[in-house]
């Protein structure tokens, strides 16, 4: 699969890149994407809800009534969780969410994530570019330039660039990231993947040769 290289004016160049199929034209696995999305959402979660349970709520513990003979339900003291004020029955307790997924399946998961993008062709590669200093209005000028004003962007760069992460940080809905640090779902949760002509090359140097 080849794809136009474009300049960050918006226009074509003369260049192509050529995708490797072992990642960018794979069968997509559903599965393998559900559970690297699913740890991923799962590793966000704090995990710090706590509702606080009969021992721990402050009051009395006489009971309210004698057990028989009143001709109502029996009841403890007012603490009991069918009372208003009382403690919750198995309410949520801090706990991690985390949980292992291997190696091979999340590799298998951005392959088929990579796939479906540029199945869709939702993928661009740009031309190698840099910025001397963070512009926020510069950055905003290329997204308009592939008409890309208001929708979910992610733009994946070979490595670090200060200046363009700092440029994209107050533009919502746009996000950049170093190609060693993609996930998947990242890449679905953009309507388009921007990748520059070097990300490419060190995506390839990333996954293992099959």
């Amino acid at each position: 699969m080849e794809l136009t290289v474009y300049s960050i004016d918006g226009s074509k160049t003369s260049k192509t890149v050529a995708l490797s199929e072992e990642i960018f034209g794979i069968t997509p696995n559903d599965h393998a994407i559900y559970l690297d999305v699913k740890q991923h959402m799962a590793n966000r979660r704090q995990g710090t809800h706590k509702t606080k349970e009969r021992g721990e709520i402050k009051g009395s513990t006489r009971k309210l009534r004698r057990q028989k003979g009143t001709g109502a339900a029996r009841i403890g003291d007012i603490k009991s969780p069918l009372l208003r004020g009382g403690g919750v029955i198995f309410g949520p307790q801090p706990r991690d969410y985390s949980f292992k997924v291997n190696k091979k399946v999340k590799q298998l998961a951005r392959k088929s994530a990579l796939s479906y993008k540029a199945k869709d062709e939702n993928l661009m590669v740009l031309e190698d570019f840099s910025m001397e200093a963070p512009s926020t209005k510069n950055f905003y000028e290329i997204l308009r330039s592939f008409d890309l004003d208001g929708k979910k962007t992610l733009l994946v760069l070979p490595e670090g660039d200060r200046a363009i992460q700092l440029s994209s940080r107050n533009i919502p809905r746009t996000f950049v990231v170093r190609a060693d640090q993609l996930n998947t779902y990242m890449i679905l949760n953009a309507d388009r993947v921007l990748f520059v002509e070097g990300a490419v090359k060190e995506l390839e140097n990333i996954f293992p040769k099959q």
